[in-house]
């Protein structure tokens, strides 16, 4: 232990400490090893609202939604009680061979509100460990129907699913994140990402492709996976429903199984509840994440048809192969469960509305400005899209010193804004991005 850092009466340290403790011994997302000395991170002491308050003094707008899972906000009082009441009867106990009443109460409530057919509901940790589960169910299911050679996945470009290897290898291999690994991951196949613009007339030539393909290749593929019509941190990609819906058309056609990847989109962040609703299909694997529980804690769901989970257990395993130890943790299962009553409780879609005016209203002066290569909206997503690569940490400071904290990344500036923004914060949140986006 470093004796400067060391503070054994237990007392607060100070910002200083805090800050040189952070850089000398901590590994943020995507990001180097600090150097001492450096610029230091902004440390959050208290959040509230759409607010984060940091230590320096400095109250902040988070148009970021904690990376896009605070749909109601810090501290919500609601979500807060439903925390404190569970936590009293247990904060966990282990899935196995038993159940509890916040995650079955859970599970009835997302099998109401997502897409008809998915029945079964599997609670995993994150995010990527939700698609991590799908692929395994995929997987798993063309075994157990002793069709073995069905074991590759179909995706799209410009596609995001996750940091864990399987998801990994489904993410975009040239543009992504990952092409540095690989070398070391399953190989899958990749079709163009189809057209961008949600109301542009489907491109007969690319279906006809993505065919041809399917056709070819069906007989190895177990699941088609994708973003159900915005691409999140793959590039902030929007297309059309048309698309979607001709992607379900094919793999019911060559029993191919579609996997939704809803982790980003759902819970009413493109307008409708799942992102799905906007092609009016059901997968036949969906996978949920971050908003899932109000962004309070880990929590992911990976949900399922009937036909997909019977076919696992009639298989050789007879069970899924998959248990991690804190799934359908109570804690997080009791919180997601106040958070999503509480969106569905309210009229959430002019909310939605609402943000999604305002988010138009307020970029619309960047759509003619010099370095700016497109601008688009869609529901509670706000994305600028710059001609060249933007400096983050500039960027960011300058964001900062006008209220607001974004997280670019590449050559995209967005904002994805907790449900609760009022008219003054989107405006604030807007005029902050015009403006230091106006200075690049």
């Amino acid at each position: 232990m470093n004796p400067e850092n060391s503070n054994p009466s237990g007392g607060q340290f100070s910002l200083p400490q805090l800050e040189r403790i952070d850089q000398q011994h901590i590994w943020h997302p995507y990001s180097q090893v600090a150097e001492e000395g450096g610029p230091a991170l902004p440390i959050v002491e208290r959040a509230e609202g759409v607010h984060l308050e940091f230590a320096s003094g400095e109250r902040v707008i988070d148009g970021m939604s904690s990376w896009w899972c605070m749909l109601h906000g810090y501290n919500h009082p609601v979500l807060n009680q439903a925390a404190k009441d569970q936590i009293d009867k247990m904060a966990h106990v282990m899935f196995g061979g038993l159940s509890h009443q916040p995650a079955i109460e859970l599970a009835q409530l997302l099998v109401e509100l997502t897409p008809d057919g998915l029945d079964t509901v599997f609670f995993a940790d994150s995010g990527s460990v939700s698609v991590e589960v799908a692929i395994k169910m995929a997987l798993q299911y063309w075994h157990s129907q002793g069709r073995p050679e069905k074991q590759r996945l179909l995706t799209i470009k410009n596609g995001y699913h996750g940091d864990t290897f399987g998801a990994m290898a489904t993410c975009d291999p040239v543009n992504g994140m990952h092409h540095l690994f690989s070398g070391n991951l399953p190989k899958h196949h990749f079709l163009e990402a189809p057209p961008a613009g949600l109301d542009t007339a489907p491109c007969p030539d690319y279906l006809a492709q993505v065919r041809t393909f399917i056709e070819s290749h069906h007989h190895e593929i177990a699941a088609f996976i994708l973003e159900p019509i915005v691409q999140g941190a793959g590039g902030m990609r929007f297309y059309s429903p048309a698309y979607l819906k001709a992607f379900k058309t094919l793999c019911e056609e060559f029993d191919v199984l579609l996997i939704a990847d809803e982790i980003a989109t759902g819970f009413g962040r493109t307008g409708k509840l799942f992102a799905c609703e906007h092609a009016g299909i059901s997968p036949d694997i969906l996978c949920l994440g971050k908003a899932l529980s109000g962004g309070y804690m880990t929590l992911a769901a990976t949900l399922c048809t009937a036909n997909v989970a019977n076919g696992i257990c009639q298989g050789e395993a007879g069970v899924f192969m998959h248990g991690p130890t804190f799934m359908a943790n109570p804690l997080a299962c009791a919180t997601a469960l106040a958070s999503t009553r509480l969106l569905i409780g309210q009229d959430w879609q002019s909310k939605i509305r609402f943000i999604e005016e305002q988010l138009q209203l307020g970029l619309a002066p960047l759509k003619d400005a010099p370095g700016v290569a497109d601008v688009r909206v869609m529901g509670a997503i706000g994305v600028v899209e710059m001609k060249e690569a933007v400096d983050k940490e500039s960027l960011q400071k300058a964001l900062i010193g006008r209220g607001v904290w974004l997280r670019p990344f590449g050559k995209l500036v967005y904002t994805m804004p907790p449900f609760i923004s009022s008219e003054n914060d989107l405006r604030a949140l807007c005029k902050a991005m015009v403006e230091t986006l106006s200075e690049v």
